[in-house]
Parts: C-alpha cells; structure tokens; sequence
C-alpha cells in the first residue's frame, strides 16, 4: 500500500516543503543536491538538506558500517534494520523540525531507496518493508521526489571514474544495480503523482534546470 503524506504544522506564513532526490549511485545526486540548494537559496527559501543515511552522529556512524567494503558479511535484515534506525533518528532530529519551522527540506535519499535496495535488490518481502517503514517515519512522505535515471552500467563507470571510494553497494554484482533500477521503474509507476523523472545521462547544467523548471512551476512566482 501507500500512505499519504502525514500533516505537519507549519510556522506562519511559510510554505514546507519536502523533497527527495533518488538514483543509483553514480547518477549524480549528490551534485544535483547542492545545485539545487543553491538554487532556492537564491530565491529566498530556507533550505535545510540533509543526507541518507547520515547527517545525525548516529547517522554518520550507522553510515561508515553501511559503506565499509570489510563488512562483506552483513546479512540483509541487518543492513534494512540499520538503514531504518539512521532514518528513525534523522526524521525527529532535522527533517520534522525543519518542515515545521517552515523551510524546504531536500533529502538525499529517503524511504524509496530501502524499497528499491532491500525490496527490489536484497528481495526483502515489500508488503513489510512498508509496514516497517510506515512505523519509523510517523507517515512522512515527500511532497515530490526527483528521480536521476540512468543505467547500472554507466553509473558504476560514473562512480569508478570519480575518484571516491568505491562503497560496499558499489561493487555488488550488476544484477543487483539492474534490480534496484528496475525497482525504482515500479516504485515510479505506482505513485506517478509524486515522481519527477530526469535522464540522468544529460550534462550537469541539463539536468539542474530541468529540476529547477519542475520546482519552480510548483512554488510559483518568477
């Protein structure tokens, strides 16, 4: 099932927004994250932008066991349960704060990705997964998400070729990368509503102004 959005107040005379940026690694998220940031910024908004899993020390924490290529042996309810508990402190911490104070939240990452990774990829059974998900976020929901497509193959040759280490999700098998992919096509197609869907494959500038042409239509104004 979906849920809706759960209401938060917001402070006088300003407009919250929560918006999620999702992707294969590789897709250029992060990038797309702090133009766009830039971006309201310029335009007045408070931005609070916050990252999955992290921005909380937990977070943090839970995100080095996550990504650590030596840790071969996390079983895949392990992975899920830690996922969850990085979410479980982000959400009270910054993002519900920050939407009721009034400011635009952009996520790095958000309850999507666990559908797309541990549903899709690791085969983690989806009707719990959203039950589960449903419990650790109170029923938050983006208000928009915006998807970076773009192959598994080139993605990883994105990520190789930049230089950051490689995570312990990089070097999983192409298979797993193609599942998420074709995860996230399904995730798509059930709430088309929510979803904003960018080929990934064009320049940096291509794909910030195609973000920025969605949003900007949404919050109005010039």
């Amino acid at each position: 099932m979906l849920w809706p959005r759960k209401n938060i107040p917001d402070a006088a005379n300003k407009a919250s927004m929560f918006i999620t940026l999702e992707g294969l690694d590789g897709s250029g998220k992060t990038t797309q994250v702090q133009r766009l940031i830039a971006w309201l910024q310029t335009r007045g908004q408070t931005v609070v932008s916050v990252r999955e899993p992290g921005s909380t020390h937990i977070g943090d924490s839970v995100r080095a066991i996550l990504h650590d290529r030596g840790n071969t042996n996390i079983d895949p309810k392990t992975e899920l349960l830690l996922y969850c508990a990085a979410r479980a402190q982000l959400i009270p911490e910054h993002i519900q704060p920050s939407l009721k104070a009034g400011a635009i939240v952009v996520c790095d990452r958000f309850i999507d990705s666990t559908l797309a990774y541990q549903g899709y990829g690791r085969g983690i059974e989806l009707g719990f997964l959203r039950t589960l998900l449903a419990f650790v976020t109170g029923g938050l929901m983006p208000d928009l998400t915006f998807y970076l497509d773009v192959d598994p193959e080139r993605a990883l040759q994105r990520r190789s070729a930049s230089g950051e280490e490689m995570t312990r999700l990089d070097v999983e098998a192409i298979e797993f990368h193609r599942r998420v992919r074709d995860g996230y096509r399904n995730l798509i197609a059930q709430d088309p509503a929510r979803w904003q869907v960018i080929d990934a494959t064009q320049t940096p500038e291509q794909i910030a102004s195609a973000i920025q042409h969605v949003l900007g239509a949404k919050l109005g104004g010039p």
